[in-house]
């Protein structure tokens, strides 16, 4: 209903106050990268269809039967061609268009902060957009504590081991631990046939989790299955001793493995045992849960974190194959480049990403600007030479002119904005957004034409059988 009635939903004050507050906070990006030299350059909308990743928005042509724009995911490709052109610093306040199913803080339409800069390395991105970003969050935010100034900084792999994320809240502690050492030689199956085939067995301790009832811990099992764990094991430690049906497995009634963990009375300790990344998300996400719950996540704090050093690839097993863990034009560290052909898994990437309270709000890489260097990433992804002429052709003669080494960034506006006003979903910081479902309740879009537009489009609209 607020939706279909948008004008009278933005007569409210907390409304009004959303729609200053983005207008305040992208007058402040403008200017404070006006101050720092770069240069504001539109790129088109209409472009050209290159899938890699999200679904596209396509845009048929009328002067050209057959043949089809997209609107643009963001604006990798033309913004690198930029500095080819010489234009060392740019940035652009970016409409982006993403057709893919909808949730809370996502929309078919959003905004980026997209920049890009010459003759960098990865610290120099960093260090330009951590100090605009401090900048406006002071000065929009003085009622918020900032808890990582400078920024904290993590590793992917550290992210993923300690927190169970690549987008971890720091606003509270309670680290996940690897255990596997400790318990491959148990009598407990579950774990140590987990260490056996190369998993791990990780164990979150939660201070004052002891009192989560028995619906409490079930609907924390439920939640890691969601995310690829066969379960969770835990242990209660109350002030008579550690109960657990596992306890039994281990000689020493576990006591070495509470011991590393830290366990005091009142604590509750989940553990996972599965394969690294399944392992490690499903309890990230069973820590947050259970920080929920304790009401540890404080919103007028506000925990920074760049995590680097991701991964390039990552495999697909629905696709069979390798693809981009950012996109294909990432570039890989340079000590991993001679394992692009023989240990793709391996290759880590120039990428860095920006969280803020467990969302990622930015993302960014130093990117490949070599067409030999192209090339070998297109074939790790099983793209060959012809496709990759076809869809990316203009961006490898770009580079044969000679582009310099570049990287940049792109804020997540909308999800930046939704997090400075402690708002739910990133529809609350939009004026006229779209549902869930992606449709405009407001106008009623999408709708259907008239028979007459549609054919000048050159489309036949095939009937639902």
């Amino acid at each position: 209903m607020r939706l279909k009635y948008r004008y009278l939903d933005l007569r409210r004050d907390r409304m009004k106050n959303n729609i200053v507050t983005r207008h305040r906070f992208i007058k402040m990006v403008r200017d404070l990268f006006d101050a720092r030299g770069f240069i504001e350059v539109e790129t088109p909308i209409l472009v050209k269809g290159t899938p890699e990743g999200s679904r596209e928005y396509i845009v048929p042509s009328r002067l050209y039967p057959g043949k089809f724009y997209v609107l643009p995911q963001s604006p990798q490709q033309l913004k690198q061609m930029l500095m080819v052109a010489g234009m060392d610093k740019y940035f652009q306040i970016a409409r982006c268009f993403r057709d893919e199913d909808q949730r809370g803080d996502r929309q078919p339409e959003f905004t980026q902060l997209d920049m890009e800069m010459s003759f960098v390395e990865a610290e120099d991105v960093m260090e330009t957009n951590e100090a605009v970003v401090l900048t406006i969050f002071e000065a929009l935010a003085p009622h918020k504590k900032i808890l990582t100034k400078p920024f904290t900084r993590l590793t992917w792999e550290d992210a993923m081991n300690r927190f169970g994320s690549d987008k971890p809240d720091l606003r509270f502690s309670m680290e996940i631990q690897d255990v596997s050492a400790l318990v491959q030689g148990s009598g407990f199956q579950v774990f140590s046939k987990a260490v056996e085939d190369g998993g791990v067995v990780k164990a979150l301790r939660v201070p004052g989790g002891a009192d989560f009832s028995r619906k409490e811990i079930d609907e924390f099992t439920d939640l890691a299955k969601v995310y690829g764990a066969k379960g969770l094991a835990y242990i209660i430690f109350e002030a008579d001793g550690a109960k657990s049906p596992i306890l039994k497995f281990f000689e020493d009634g576990g006591r070495a493995l509470l011991e590393q963990i830290g366990a005091q009375p009142g604590d509750i300790v989940f553990f996972t045992a599965d394969q690294f990344e399944v392992a490690c998300t499903a309890l990230g996400n069973v820590r947050v849960a259970c920080a929920d719950r304790l009401k540890l996540r404080k919103t007028d704090e506000l925990a920074f974190c760049w995590v680097t050093d991701f991964p390039l690839f990552e495999y697909s097993e629905e696709e069979g194959r390798y693809v981009s863990a950012h996109h294909p034009f990432t570039s890989p560290t340079d000590e991993d480049v001679h394992l692009l052909e023989f240990s793709p898994e391996k290759v880590k990437a120039k990428a860095y990403d920006l969280a803020l309270n467990g969302y990622e709000i930015a993302g960014g890489s130093i990117r490949i600007h070599t067409s030999p260097l192209q090339s070998r990433i297109f074939k790790s992804l099983g793209i060959s030479d012809e496709d990759a002429e076809r869809r990316f052709g203009h961006l490898l003669r770009a580079f044969q002119y000679g582009a310099p080494p570049h990287g940049g960034i792109a804020w997540g506006l909308d999800r930046m904005i939704m997090l400075l006003q402690d708002e739910p979903n990133i529809r609350e910081v939009i004026a006229f957004p779209k549902d869930q479902k992606a449709k405009d309740l407001l106008t009623g879009a999408p709708t259907e034409l008239p028979a007459a537009q549609v054919g000048e489009m050159h489309i036949v609209v095939k009937e639902e059988e």
